[in-house]
């Protein structure tokens, strides 16, 4: 990890929020994170409550990227996105689909063992919403294992008259190339990249055909750009379910990347029931697209103040678990 910290980001003033979901998003109602100032702009701190220290410090090396140093410079201006369906019933997955723009949907399924006759029926409708010429994924978060994986997928591509790819059937790498011998189905390895001791040694070429990449838990845009480049595959950049301060990083590296082959997961603005940055600022799809930033989005003080995490409690593990990060982070360099 070769994150610096300067001495003029502001974490003493690191303002912490809470806004809720429109529809829970693995498991979460509402979303906490923290955004820190520094001499570049804003970033955003948000890793989940069950990650660790040490997974935390790589969420905070993305946020003083950020906020200390900026981004790369793009090679394009646009990024196609696809719109996320989260767990829902079929008539309310139609109904996001059908209204999101986009031309490509991310599909949750797997939520738990006993989903998959939904899932089949929430796939159906969203082929509907998109029609034959839109193109359908779906996410199962590791949840299969082979045998399962193969099953499952060839029912889901029945379901939705061809699937595009399958994110993360099941948790490793060994399990995925397995299931990528035995399926017609592209495979996409997400937190097998991710969640890696060192993603730029993760040999995913015989195991997937995509890789999907996320700034924010890799440590930042210039790593995840050798994340990718290591990985050798055409690549999704995906969203780690941050606001349009945070959501702006994944933008850059998807701005940043020298190929851009498929729709990358950043419409998920769209589960928040608000945001931080003023409505002109703030990245929401308009005609399955997305603006690449060039600089940070700003915080707007009013939203910051109406989304402000008030219970004391919290703000105060929230701070205590920043502390923590950057301390695990200190000892990385």
């Amino acid at each position: 990890m070769r994150a610096t910290e300067p001495d003029d980001i502001d974490f003493a003033n690191a303002r912490v929020y809470a806004v809720p979901m429109r529809t829970p998003f693995r498991g979460i109602t509402v979303r906490e994170g923290m955004l820190i100032e520094g001499p570049a702009g804003w970033g955003e701190f948000c890793p989940f409550t069950e990650y660790d220290d040490q997974v935390s410090a790589a969420w905070l090396a993305t946020a003083i990227e950020q906020c200390a140093t900026g981004w790369p410079s793009p090679v394009r201006d646009r990024i196609p996105v696809n719109c996320t369906i989260p767990v829902v019933p079929a008539e309310r997955a139609h109904e996001i689909a059908a209204a999101s723009g986009c031309g490509t949907a991310k599909v949750k399924v797997a939520d738990r063992p006993d989903s998959h006759q939904e899932d089949l029926a929430r796939v159906a409708a969203v082929r509907a919403a998109l029609g034959p010429g839109g193109a359908v994924r779906v996410d199962a978060n590791g949840a299969w294992d082979v045998d399962t994986a193969v099953r499952r997928i060839w029912e889901l591509d029945r379901a939705a008259g061809g699937l595009e790819y399958v994110e993360q059937p099941c948790a490793t790498i060994e399990e995925l190339a397995q299931v990528r011998r035995r399926t017609r189905v592209r495979i996409a390895a997400d937190e097998s990249i991710r969640r890696a001791e060192d993603p730029l040694r993760v040999a995913v070429a015989g195991a997937a055909d995509i890789a999907v990449i996320k700034c924010t838990p890799l440590g930042g845009v210039r790593r995840a750009l050798e994340v990718a480049e290591a990985a050798g595959l055409p690549c999704v950049v995906s969203s780690a379910l941050e606001t349009s301060v945070g959501l702006a990083g994944q933008l850059a590296l998807a701005g940043a990347l020298p190929h851009l082959d498929f729709a990358c997961g950043l419409g998920t603005l769209s589960l928040f029931t608000g945001d931080l940055v003023p409505a002109a600022e703030s990245l929401v799809t308009v005609d399955g697209q997305l603006p690449v930033p060039t600089t940070p989005p700003r915080p707007d003080p009013d939203l910051l103040a109406e989304f402000e995490l008030t219970d004391p409690e919290r703000r105060a593990w929230w701070r205590a678990r920043l502390a923590r990060a950057r301390a695990a982070l200190a000892a990385w360099r």
